[in-house]
């Protein structure tokens, strides 16, 4: 079957501000959508992939109608919902209406739209009864073999009853099917379909976060044991705790990787540390077998010490990115962090002793936070002086603790493009919007306009990249200083609970 799986277009600026989008802009090699592809193709159909960050909505259709796909999955987070029903609704004007399932398909395929993707698994349902007919079927999960099993039902003729995973609609009424078990075995999956990503050096992280291009993002592990309130977890309870690819089966997707021309890779685990002897496990064989690629690794502060930081840095790791999220030990309890001040400060003391750059993102809005809180967060990270820094708003995405607890916390904006770590879409009652915001623009003048700060950059200036990243980040300045509130969107409205 012909299958196209499609991001939604979209542009920097509707994440960002317009003033510094170039220096906070990332492109991901999108790893959800690429297993979907790599599962659909070892079964035997043709997958096409159409990525709207790289081109426009209209190519998007264009690229549609000449590959006549028969199955359409359309990636969605919370902020880009609005694009996904627009792209399902555009892509439904170029086809005959879908047949209802019961009555099966033609031999033609009539396309049967799905959408996947961080919102529809948080809302379910809810998705199907805003997109009216643009989507026959949403997918509630691991996207993998959910969607393969629904392209062998289309196939057969069959309808999707009994399919685990899905929520679909037929015969005007909106049917959910009970969920799918989470893949236990990840090492059951094929590699990403990174062959379907097209030019590779496009896909790269913020400035200032990669030493080499191309760069490939890897996972070796889903899922997440702690509990932080902001962050979405398929498995909300922590069930099945953190699942683990296996070390050899993480290195020969390394081997891939360097095989296909990548020179640096993104680990983007919630923590490659989790466990502990299997982290040390895959630093040290990547340095046994002289793998030659540069890497980026996220950890949990109280899972690392120096010896693990060491073997990082031994095997070819040279920055590593601890969650700070808070100067204000009161605020870290809130999150249900489970971390404390003197262990951040202990981690990235460790992580700069071996040798390693140490990003750190910090939050503001934090339920139970004040104005006044913010501003010693603010000193902490300063203090703490890791080479990169972070301020983000805290974001309720749905699905989250934080966000099916509303009522305790605060107001959440109704309006879903506003459900970025840029666009303080929750107002705790501590505090207001403008102070939110009043605080990321604060914070990012006073930790990168410090001379020591700006002396040690120049001084590490090595390359044409190293040149360009300054530039950007020149200019972001510039507006941080001279534009009053620079992170300010259009006023929105709110709702609690």
């Amino acid at each position: 079957m012909r299958c196209a799986l499609v991001i939604p277009s979209w542009v920097p600026e509707d994440i960002f501000s317009s003033k510094t989008a170039s220096s906070q802009i990332n492109y991901w090699q999108p790893l959800g959508t690429l297993y979907v592809a790599a599962v659909l193709q070892r079964a035997g159909h043709e997958v096409k992939f159409l990525n709207g960050a790289f081109i426009t909505h209209d190519e998007i259709l264009r690229e549609i109608k000449k590959f006549k796909p028969e199955f359409i999955g359309i990636y969605s987070t919370t902020f880009g919902w609005q694009k996904a029903k627009q792209t399902a609704e555009d892509i439904r004007k170029l086809t005959p209406p879908v047949l209802p399932l019961s009555k099966g398909r033609s031999k033609e395929g009539l396309p049967f739209i799905c959408a996947g993707g961080p919102y529809p698994i948080a809302v379910q349902e809810r998705c199907l009864e805003d997109a009216g007919e643009c989507f026959d079927a949403i997918v509630t999960g691991e996207g993998e073999f959910t969607s393969l099993e629904i392209i062998e039902r289309l196939q057969a003729g069959k309808n999707l009853d009994g399919v685990p995973g899905v929520v679909y609609r037929e015969n005007g009424k909106i049917i959910k099917n009970p969920q799918r078990p989470l893949i236990a075995d990840l090492d059951s999956l094929p590699f990403p379909a990174r062959e379907l990503l097209g030019d590779a050096d496009l896909y790269i992280p913020p400035p200032a976060t990669y030493k080499r291009k191309p760069v490939a993002v890897l996972m070796t592990s889903r899922g997440c044991n702690r509990r932080c309130i902001y962050c979405f977890q398929i498995d909300k309870e922590r069930k099945s705790g953190v699942r683990y690819r296996s070390v050899e089966n993480v290195l020969k997707e390394i081997e891939l990787c360097i095989a296909q021309g990548y020179r640096e890779i993104k680990f983007i685990d919630d923590t490659l540390a989790a466990d502990y002897d299997r982290a040390m496990s895959i630093a040290q064989e990547i340095k046994k077998r002289r793998l030659d690629f540069t890497w980026f690794a996220s950890a949990c502060v109280n899972q690392v010490d120096r010896p693990l930081l060491q073997a990082f840095k031994d095997a070819g790791c040279w920055a590593i990115l601890f969650g700070a999220e808070s100067g204000v030990q009161k605020n870290l309890n809130a999150i249900k962090k489970g971390t404390t001040l003197e262990q951040i400060q202990k981690a990235v003391k460790a992580a700069k002793d071996v040798g390693l750059k140490v990003s750190a993102p910090f939050m503001f809005g934090i339920p139970g936070e004040t104005f006044e809180e913010g501003l010693q967060t603010i000193e902490f990270a300063v203090d703490l002086n890791p080479d990169m820094a972070n301020f983000h708003a805290i974001t309720p995405f749905p699905g989250t603790y934080l966000y099916d607890n509303l009522d305790k916390y605060g107001t959440i904006s109704n309006e879903l493009t506003d459900y970025t770590y840029q666009g303080a879409a929750f107002i705790p009652h501590t505090m207001t919007r403008d102070e939110i915001l009043k605080l990321r623009q604060i914070a990012f003048k006073r930790f990168y306009s410090r001379p020591s700060f700006i002396l040690k950059k120049l001084l590490e200036l090595r390359s044409l990249n190293d040149l360009l990243v300054a530039a950007k980040s020149a200019k972001s300045l510039f507006w941080l200083w001279t534009k009053t509130g620079l992170f300010r969107k259009k006023k929105i409205p709110t709702r609690t609970g």
